[in-house]
């Protein structure tokens, strides 16, 4: 059975399925949907076709382009085509995208980004903080019937603006729900998916992106009772589907190493957080009986620099 969690592996997977048939049993997205959710801006241009809610966008070329050709009403979202692409940690750090507030911001971003040669997808923002981006999860069969799907929202993400998610809740927003179901269905999804939204300050949901493939949500939803892994490796096995049950809302997840960065720049005190934490009933990499992972994760970040640091050790300890 093979479960891809990663962009990349599903790029792989979805490329040489044809040559993993017979050796392995997945379901995926169709190979086209798949390129195209991938790259933002061929899904920009699907999501408008299918016209569904997505912010007005544009592909960015700054080096054949002028920031007057962006086309785009500022305040802007600029973030690149693919997911951990090849030079963006020198424009945007370690954040998933860059805000634009100003011409003059365009202008300073945009030597930047002439300078790297990057493709860039400039979209127009949704106000708020990451707290306002909600998601749907669904699980389509091969036969197309929606079989599962749960709602939850970001709490906190770490930078706190376009961060990686480090902590998350289960939620019972029927709204997401539908119109998560909605998207899916024109995209004609199938295997599991992971529907972003953003929610603006009138309450209207705008779909940021569509992930094909296995996320950290799947274990926050086994937790709170809908357990989608195991209902997909049923299906693929053949055995007997486990309950679909409804995901009880309010179970939380949190990656502890990164959301406690998160709530000090939030302002939440140290001893606040770590009751909030203790709480969780999701904790990503640890387990009382399995604590390696995380303490493998903390060696990896305060011991290893620290010794290839160390005058005579390799700098790739």
């Amino acid at each position: 059975m093979l479960f891809p969690q990663t962009d990349g592996d599903l790029m792989a997977v979805s490329r040489h399925r044809a040559r993993l048939d017979g050796a392995v049993r997945m379901l995926l997205a169709d190979a086209a949907l798949v390129e195209a959710v991938v790259d933002k801006t061929a899904f920009a241009k699907l999501a408008e076709s299918l016209d569904l809610p997505v912010p007005p966008s544009r592909r960015i070329e700054a080096h054949a382009m002028t920031p007057e050709d962006v086309g785009v009403r500022l305040p802007i979202v600029v973030k690149p085509l693919l997911h951990g692409a090849t030079g963006w940690r020198a424009i945007g750090g370690s954040a998933k995208a860059v805000h634009v507030e100003s011409g003059a911001e365009l202008a300073a971003l945009w030597e930047r980004l002439a300078a790297a040669r990057l493709p860039v997808l400039a979209q127009e923002a949704i106000p708020g903080p990451e707290s306002r981006i909600e998601s749907f999860h669904a699980y389509v069969d091969a036969a197309g019937d929606l079989v599962a799907g749960f709602t939850g929202k970001k709490i906190r993400t770490f930078p706190q603006r376009y961060g990686h998610s480090s902590a998350l809740v289960l939620t019972d927003a029927t709204d997401v729900h539908a119109l998560g179901e909605e998207v899916v269905g024109r995209l004609g999804v199938r295997g599991v998916a992971k529907v972003d939204f953003k929610r603006d300050a009138g309450g209207r949901l705008w779909l940021l992106e569509v992930n094909p493939r296995f996320t950290l949500w799947h274990h926050p939803a086994a937790l709170a009772g809908l357990n989608i892994p195991a209902i997909v490796h049923a299906d693929l096995s053949g055995g007997p589907r486990p309950p679909v049950r409804r995901a009880r809302p309010g179970v939380r997840w949190c990656d502890p190493l990164l959301d406690v960065r998160a709530a000090r720049a939030s302002g939440v005190g140290l001893a606040h957080w770590a009751r909030w934490a203790a709480g969780c009933e999701a904790v990503s990499d640890f387990a009382w009986d399995d604590p390696l992972p995380l303490l493998d994760r903390i060696a990896g970040r305060l011991i290893r620099p620290a010794l290839a640091r160390r005058p005579g050790r390799a700098a790739t300890v």
